[in-house]
């Protein structure tokens, strides 16, 4: 199923506490561009573009939702990436698109 969704992509690692030095985004190893890396609802790993776009212009192979961890706190704990499946997004609904989609190897 991973594979299928292009939930491949490695953990990102965790950062030491005490360290305050700025954070980078991951980049692609095949076109070098910045990438969005999120844990997926089933234990994966999944690169995401920067943008997020309206769903007519991504396939509905490749649409993803950002959700919240369900928690008491007002304040976002964790991320995760869904896959858009079931019921389609409106039109222009905006879904983050996998960045498999827009790399362009160099």
């Amino acid at each position: 199923m991973a594979e299928a969704d292009g939930a491949t992509a490695p953990p990102r690692p965790s950062p030491d506490p005490d360290d305050v030095t700025w954070i980078e985004p991951p980049r692609c190893p095949e076109c070098g561009a910045s990438v969005r890396v999120y844990p997926t609802n089933y234990d994966r790993w999944v690169s995401l573009a920067m943008v997020e776009l309206p769903a007519k212009d991504v396939p509905a192979a490749f649409r993803w939702r950002l959700t919240r961890v369900p928690d008491r706190s007002p304040v976002p704990t964790d991320i995760l990436a869904v896959r858009v499946r079931g019921i389609d997004p409106l039109p222009s609904e905006p879904v983050a698109p996998a960045h498999h989609m827009m790399c362009v190897p160099e």
